[in-house]
């Protein structure tokens, strides 16, 4: 009789590999932003401002001054500290020549950028201002104040031109229209944004947000406003009558600052719970997050997205620079490479290739499947308990463990291992006990390792028995932590129970009074 031979079956990792995130266009080009360069900084960062000329310096508004950072270099081109107390807010005008800033000292002031000289202090407010901006047409200033008014200034009489007293808390967020100098925008801490007409000095629109406001702006169209307060971020239509077209609950902590990025098709938002999300202005959906190591005041993102700064409660500044794109002519020279010489190729190589070819139809296994394939369980062990491969790729060693429980000589397996694999066994072992992908494997593999080594721990090493007793106090966290999920699973069915029965007797009840109810509704009927 002919020999039927069987292919081998090879390994399956793919069972243990974490589920793969769809890989998108934002994601790549958000990644592009390449390793942060922190800034550290005297006091909490209270705001970023990108210039909107080359080369986009950024003002960072902290403590008693307003640096303006080089995001080239990371240091500071221009330090502006003519503030007695706090300052807050620095915003750079469209030409970048001119920076305006609140303080503590319920003073509004206008600094030459060049110069660092004080050009305008508006006074007039009682309280703290904590957010400036200038108007559409550039000549004219917005301040938000703690003394919860919004004023409107004259940039070349130095005037107050408006006032509005609308509100009953703090005003700590604002915006100026892009499309007429007469229409801002406030958002204060007593829950509400409003909309003011600077002609008429008239509020248009109010709307109730919900929570503290804490940041908002418009979209370039003008007819539609962002506001972010709590956890919260909410979308309203202005030629609606102030319509909700959007609840946006991404963070779970007082969402900061919103930005326009991306020539304003995305949407940014910054939290205190320390996550930058990015979402399409189309959808509101999240596109991409990127994480920082604390809780965000401010962010600011330059023209073309191509720096990304954020402040953070601590003080530290962290600058995001995008890759520089890879010229034409590099591109050339590395497609060149790829491109094979014909006119050098001999017969020799054409022969060597078609070897090649043969080779490569014949089906290949990995060195681990060969092991098994020929009976050498330990050493295929050896190879995945490597460190290089258990801990970069874990789902492979366990995938072997599997493979070898499922043939039953792991035992075998084990027995034959040298001393130092015994230990990285052993911390392969500890380290994926808890990882619930791997439990299941992981938990009969430390069953068949003691009963093999229950006797013999004499014979281990120092660090080996060690590790051996650390196996041991995990086993047993573990168990508490199973017997904790059977209590609780038993608590919550009892109170599931209890409710089902409640509910019964409510049922019961109803049908006892009732019968005069359905009987009047028979009446009805008939009638």
């Amino acid at each position: 009789m002919a020999q039927v031979s069987f292919p081998f079956k090879k390994t399956n990792k793919a069972i243990f590999k974490k589920p793969a995130s769809v890989l998108t266009h934002d994601i790549i080009y958000w990644k592009k932003l390449g390793l942060p360069v922190l800034v550290k900084e005297f006091g909490a960062i209270d705001y970023l401002d990108f210039s909107p000329v080359e080369p986009y310096y950024f003002a960072a508004t902290c403590s008693v001054r307003v640096q303006v950072y080089d995001p080239v270099t990371k240091v500071v081109a221009k330090n502006i500290s003519k503030f007695v107390e706090a300052a807050y807010g620095g915003c750079f005008r469209a030409d970048g020549r001119l920076l305006v800033a609140g303080s503590e000292e319920a003073a509004v002031k206008l600094f030459d950028v060049q110069s660092k000289n004080v050009l305008r202090v508006f006074t007039g407010h009682t309280g703290p201002v904590h957010r400036t901006f200038f108007t559409k047409d550039q000549l004219k200033i917005i301040s938000y104040s703690d003394d919860k008014s919004v004023g409107l200034w004259d940039i070349s009489t130095e005037e107050r031109i408006a006032n509005f007293n609308e509100h009953t808390d703090y005003i700590r967020a604002g915006a100026a229209s892009p499309i007429s100098p007469d229409i801002i925008l406030s958002g204060s801490y007593d829950h509400t944004v409003k909309l003011y007409d600077c002609r008429s000095n008239e509020t248009i629109m109010t709307v109730n947000h919900g929570s503290p406001v804490e940041s908002t702006l418009f979209l370039p169209s003008g007819g539609i406003f962002i506001s972010a307060g709590g956890t919260e971020i909410k979308v309203w239509d202005i030629f609606n009558g102030g319509k909700l077209l959007s609840n946006i609950s991404q963070h779970h902590k007082t969402v900061t600052t919103l930005r326009l990025a991306s020539n304003n098709s995305r949407l940014m938002s910054a939290s205190l719970d320390r996550h930058v999300k990015i979402y399409d202005v189309s959808t509101f959906k999240v596109v991409h997050n990127i994480d920082f190591p604390n809780a965000i005041l401010s962010m600011a993102i330059s023209e073309h997205d191509d720096i990304l700064t954020v402040g953070m409660i601590d003080g530290i500044i962290s600058i995001r620079k995008r890759e520089e794109p890879v010229r034409q002519s590099e591109k050339r020279k590395n497609l060149l490479k790829f491109i094979p010489d014909h006119t050098s190729q001999t017969k020799a190589d054409t022969v060597e290739v078609a070897n090649e070819v043969k080779i490569n139809k014949k089906q290949k296994l990995p060195d681990c499947d060969v092991l098994i394939r020929k009976m050498q369980f330990s050493k295929a062990l050896t190879v995945v308990l490597r460190p290089y491969i258990s801990v970069k790729y874990p789902e492979k060693t366990t995938a072997v463990i599997q493979e070898l429980l499922r043939r039953e000589v792991l035992r075998v397996a084990i027995e034959n291992l040298e001393e130092k694999f015994i230990g990285l066994l052993l911390k392969f072992l500890i380290s994926k006990l808890g990882e619930t992908r791997f439990t299941r494997t992981i938990v009969d593999a430390t069953n068949v390792f003691i009963d093999i080594f229950e006797g013999k721990i004499n014979m281990f090493s120092p660090e080996n028995l060690y590790l051996y007793k650390c196996l041991f106090k995990r086993v047993e966290s573990e168990i508490k932590v199973c017997k904790s999920i059977a209590e609780l699973e038993g608590a919550i069915n009892l109170i599931m129970a209890g409710a089902q029965v409640s509910n019964t007797d409510v049922y019961e009840l109803n049908d006892t009074i009732a019968p005069s109810t359905k009987a009047q509704k028979d009446i009805v009927i008939d009638v």
